[in-house]
């Protein structure tokens, strides 16, 4: 077969002119990928060295170079980790692979490019579960997902591994993105205009990132879906007997309890620990983003307080009822009124009556539905609004919440409760996931492909208005999102800020 050779910047491209295996020259080695008469799919290329022996909780190096030309049409192994929503588990700690996928026409110059970062409670899901095909095609852009160390592998702590404790995800995350500095143009993309994106624990890495000094210069825009920066949740109300907190716990802390678990293991150091198997692992608390650390210096609610963020433009948003596929994931179904005020009693203390008061039973749909609005709109909604109003003070900002009550949801149901827009539900309307959660009927594909113009415009200008597009303010206004309805709405009023501030 005949090759052609493309010189895009100091790299050359070489793709067959069939267009089926276009082959493209990294900065670590040559790299066979899939091409169709409309994309071009790269997956399962090494942007680190695995993560293994003395380089398990170490920064992530280079990967090694290769010189024969490395296959790239099947996504690398998913870090390691147990079954999440959704999620297949994995044993493997040599993980560190990303995917690219990019429209196959020529363009006369470089394309945006848009790092994806998933989701999954910092303990499950890859890049690999998300197919930006829609994405790439529908905005004309480059989209990388990666994959991170989770779990204990990657937000683990010791006194040993000092300012590193707790970051070693993140730190993968940022050497994703300074592979994409490098190897972009390759690929078509524009390293000068890169988006970072991600939702639910793929925000909040997004949040991290836009307070780390070290990621200076990284990104030029930030897409934060369903993690805002200020996020913050009372006892019980993340889950039963989960502690009141935030999503980023302060380095003394993840360090005491990886002393804790070492002892629990029988080590004295961290070169024992290194040497335990993954799956005696994978049971440890998981610790969580650390800061007072060299990558997160201050928890990014702070960072975002005194001014000490990325000053790049950001859309950020929620979903309208975030904590009810939390909720569906509580024991106990059906919530009986009984349980409904045991766990009011648990998060709100002395004001529960209060919160009772406002969120009855009757009027949300039963026990369970009136626990999970709640907590949408203390921990979710109002969390967004301190969010997108500390953004605003310093850079352009674009807030939304997504609304389509007829969503399909990522779990069924259970007994006594109505997903509506629960937490994650967008996903599908950005992307084609696996496991698919559900088709979307024709109103929401065409709401899908004006969140795709959305996104993709925000990604190419920093601003998601576009042709054909209802207008999009920027905040304090925020976009509802929902199949035919997309207008303006004052969140603080939807989620009942106002009540909420005095609890």
């Amino acid at each position: 077969m005949a090759l052609s050779v493309v010189t895009l910047g100091a790299l050359t491209t070489t793709v067959a002119e069939a267009g089926v295996s276009p082959v493209v020259r990294t900065d670590s080695g040559p790299v066979r990928g899939v091409s169709t008469s409309e994309y071009r799919s790269f997956q399962g290329i090494p942007f680190a060295a695995p993560p293994v022996g003395e380089l398990r909780w170490a920064p992530p190096a280079r990967p090694e170079p290769w010189t024969a030309v490395r296959d790239a049409d099947k996504p690398g192994p998913r870090c390691t980790q147990g079954a999440g929503i959704g999620s297949a588990p994995s044993d493997s700690e040599d993980c560190l692979y990303l995917n690219v996928i990019s429209p196959a026409k020529p363009t006369s110059k470089p394309r945006p490019v848009m790092v994806w970062v998933h989701g999954g409670g910092f303990t499950s899901g890859a890049g690999s579960d998300y197919d930006f095909k829609r994405m790439a095609l529908g905005g004309d852009v480059v989209v990388v997902s990666v994959n991170y160390r989770l779990g204990v592998f990657g937000f683990f702590g010791h006194p040993e591994l000092g300012r590193d404790s707790g970051v070693f995800g993140l730190q993968d995350q940022q050497a994703a993105l300074r592979w994409v500095q490098r190897n972009a143009r390759a690929f078509g993309g524009d390293p000068r205009n890169v988006t970072l994106f991600g939702e639910s624990a793929g925000a909040m890495s997004t949040c991290a990132q836009l307070a780390s000094p070290s990621a200076a210069g990284l990104f030029h825009r930030a897409i934060i879906q369903s993690g805002p920066c200020t996020l913050t949740w009372p006892e019980g109300g993340f889950f039963p007997g989960a502690p009141a907190g935030s999503p980023y716990l302060p380095r003394a802390e993840v360090e005491a309890a990886g002393a804790d678990t070492a002892k629990k293991l029988g080590c004295a150091d961290v070169a024992c620990l290194r040497r335990v198997p993954a799956k005696d692992l994978l049971s440890q608390p998981s610790g969580a983003p650390t800061f007072g650390t060299d990558l997160l210096p201050e928890h990014p609610a702070t960072a975002l307080k005194a001014g000490r963020f990325a000053r790049v433009p950001v859309l950020t948003g929620v979903t309208r009822n975030e904590s009810r596929l939390l909720v569906a994931l509580f024991p106990g179904h059906p919530f009986t009124e009984e349980h409904y005020q045991e766990l009011l009693r648990t998060a709100f203390k002395d004001k529960a009556p209060l919160v009772a008061a406002e969120y009855p039973s009757a009027k949300h749909g039963g026990p369970a539905m009136a626990f999970a609005d709640a907590m949408t709109d203390r921990s979710w909604g109002c969390s967004q609004t301190g969010t997108e109003r500390l953004l605003r003070e310093r850079t352009w900002t674009f807030g939304y919440e997504f609304a389509d009550q007829d969503a399909p949801p990522l779990l069924p149901a259970p007994p006594g409760m109505r997903p509506g827009a629960s937490h994650g539900s967008e996903l599908a309307y950005l992307s084609d996931m696996t496991p698919s959660p559900g088709k979307l009927t024709p109103a929401q594909q065409k709401l899908a492909a004006q969140m795709i113009q959305y996104w993709t415009g925000f990604a190419k200008t920093g601003n998601p208005n576009g042709d054909g597009l209802p207008k999009w303010r920027p905040s304090p206004r925020t976009q509802s999102l929902a199949p035919g309805e997309i207008h303006p709405v004052d969140l603080a009023a939807v989620h009942n800020c106002g009540f909420w501030a005095g609890i």
